[in-house]
């Protein structure tokens, strides 16, 4: 395949990295434009800004034109049951306003296999983060990806797809771990697209071979011979799963249906390996086997040039000079009797990063967090579907006013009548109940002490309760300003960035007043936000209570003049601010580090917070 270069600096062709991922990313936005059993295409730690160009991009490839293309649809953390499947028409006639329900987004982009609609090229549903999808996207990519017919029942509606649609999706690495193994295993096309340089969309469709844009049409299937199958299970290695088996062989089928092969053969499976980023070690050759192909370096017909690294190409030079003739092939290393080698490891840019997850996993990230089902806190949050009332508070007036409409012939009033069984209330998504507030001072922890342990109750009261987490850092080593506190909100204990924050070195500086401040206000925007606010909340301090930062230093930037106690004044000033907080809801703890000198500052701090003094370990460490 030849690109032409492109008119921008953002894919410089002459960075060989570059290039290779910009090449590989097309050739697996054609095979998934060519073969529907590989709808879903994911790619990691791809940059926010290049969502819409790789979109744009696909979107041109499965209609064969930029002018036929249609637009995407794009789904979020709001989408609901509502939003996706169904949607509601309000009409004008002769007898007023009627109601209809109509299949809604997801529906539309499918083949309705009782009226055979669904026509023109496959649309393209685009998720920008995956890890943000709310649970009703997550459900109906696992539902709708992969599979040869889906049944959906809702309220009005009733269809038998068969789904048609491709799914392009962008997540973090660090993010995938958190993810379900169901909802990841559906997208049989991944790669790493942390160092794209995408040039623009138009230019990069029509600089491809005129049967790369011709691939949303479809491509006629070929065999899968059993190397190939042997071979790609080598590359997964025994553990891989069928799922992902069976994305592997179907890739390389399809690499070999554009290539113009009769046949699906190892090395197919192995050009598909690398598209995706496993690294392939080339199988074990010996003097019965042949010569190798020779390789000129010419693409196959309608195909891509096939990628050849220095390594390999060197392996491959080394076996024509041992097989010319008067020459012996030298011996090797010794290699054990048993089974075949095993896969090469696609190291950190791999496709699979949940693999390598290091952070604790969600336990059921398809279920939505409970809530509370009564009292004013079911008013509030993001509406994700009806169900029928049992009172009259928060009423879905437009699922109500649409239930009436459809039994008003029945009811043969001269009016439009409502009936108690026509009522239906709003189902909202959980606003957050439980939060947890964590202020880490580093300096108090040293080399000999993993507060981990005496933190180990709170975290676990967090994930149990699936509470929000605020984690407040002071006198951090890295810090980005060590005169200041840093801070960040996760949606539960297991982001991965609240466990890499126990674990921070520490600083010289230690704003512990800015630190109480910020969780002061963090508190305040919580129980505002709600409006009567969460149902509980937990503030922790690990300190030993020295603050060598004023207040005043945090704000503006710079220190200057002495410190003396000013530092620590400002910490008790700003914590009695938390003290004066409603405690019916609020529980505060100080871990106290257990420093000497200064052994009691920690318990002033915790009278100006009016919090219990927790135990983080028994005796002092004398001076930091």
């Amino acid at each position: 395949m030849v690109i032409r270069p492109p008119s921008r600096t953002d894919a410089p062709v002459d960075d060989p990295r570059a290039a290779d991922l910009m090449r590989r990313l097309t050739h697996a936005l054609v095979c998934a434009a060519a073969d529907p059993a590989l709808s879903g295409v994911l790619l990691l730690d791809l940059e926010p800004r290049l969502v819409a160009p790789v979109a744009r991009l696909f979107t041109h490839l499965l209609a064969g034109s930029a002018e036929a293309a249609r637009p995407p649809v794009v789904l979020g953390a709001a989408d609901r049951d509502e939003d996706l499947w169904t949607r509601t028409r309000l009409r004008q006639d002769t007898h007023g306003i009627t109601f209809s329900t109509e299949p809604g987004p997801l529906v539309d982009t499918d083949t309705d296999t009782g009226t055979g609609t669904g026509g023109g090229p496959a649309p393209l549903v685009v998720v920008p983060d995956l890890a943000r999808l709310s649970v009703t996207g997550m459900r109906a990519a696992v539902q709708l990806l992969g599979a040869d017919v889906a049944v959906v029942e809702r309220t009005g509606l009733r269809r038998t797809l068969r789904p048609r649609a491709r799914w392009l999706a962008a997540c973090r690495s660090a993010d995938a771990g958190r993810l379900s193994r169901h909802l990841l295993d559906r997208f049989a096309v991944r790669l790493s697209a942390a160092e794209l340089r995408l040039p623009p969309p138009d230019e990069l469709f029509d600089a491809l071979p005129a049967a790369w844009r011709a691939a949303g049409r479809g491509v006629a299937p070929v065999p899968v011979t059993d190397e190939a199958l042997t071979r790609v299970r080598e590359l997964l290695g025994p553990n891989a799963g069928v799922r992902r088996e069976l994305a592997l062989g179907r890739l390389a089928r399809t690499v070999a249906a554009l290539d113009g092969a009769p046949a699906a053969s190892d090395g197919h499976g192995e050009t598909a390996a690398r598209l995706i980023g496993l690294t392939v070690s080339e199988p074990p050759r010996g003097p019965q086997d042949g010569p190798a192909p020779p390789d000129d370096g010419e693409p196959p017909p309608g195909g891509a040039p096939r990628t050849v690294s220095a390594r390999h190409r060197g392996e491959r030079d080394d076996r024509h000079r041992a097989r010319r003739p008067g020459t012996l092939l030298e011996s090797g290393p010794a290699e054990g009797v048993g089974s075949a080698p095993g896969p090469v490891p696609a190291g950190p840019g791999g496709p699979f990063p949940e693999d390598e997850a290091a952070g604790p996993r969600d336990f059921v990230p398809l279920r939505a967090p409970g809530r509370r089902t009564s009292g004013p806190a079911a008013a509030r949050g993001t509406v994700i579907g009806t169900r029928r009332a049992t009172d009259l508070r928060d009423l879905a007036w437009v699922r109500t006013v649409r239930e009436a409409a459809v039994h008003q012939r029945l009811r043969r009033t001269d009016r439009f009548t409502v009936s108690p069984v026509d009522l239906h209330g709003n189902v909202r998504a959980g606003a957050p109940e439980r939060v947890l507030v964590i202020l880490l001072d580093h300096t108090c922890r040293g080399d000999d002490w993993d507060w981990q342990d005496a933190l180990t109750p709170f975290l676990q009261w967090a994930y149990t309760s699936r509470a929000t987490v605020q984690v407040i850092e002071v006198g951090a080593a890295d810090a980005a300003d060590e005169l200041r506190a840093g801070s960040f909100a996760a949606r539960s204990v297991l982001d991965p960035r609240v466990l890499a924050a126990l674990y921070r070195p520490a600083g010289r500086a230690t704003p512990l007043a800015h630190g109480v401040e910020l969780a002061a206000q963090a508190l305040r925007r919580t129980f505002r936000q709600h409006g009567t606010g969460p149902a509980e909340a937990w503030l922790v301090v690990v300190t030993d209570g020295r603050g060598n930062v004023p207040l005043r230093a945090s704000h503006s930037g710079r220190l200057t003049g002495e410190v003396a106690a000013a530092g620590v004044e400002d910490t008790v000033e700003a914590a009695a601010r938390i003290g004066a907080m409603d405690r019916t809801r609020l529980h505060v703890a100080v871990v106290d580090a257990a420093r000497e000198p200064y052994g009691d500052l920690p318990f002033v701090l915790a009278d100006s917070l009016g919090a219990t003094v927790a135990e983080g370990r028994a005796g002092g460490t004398g001076e930091r």
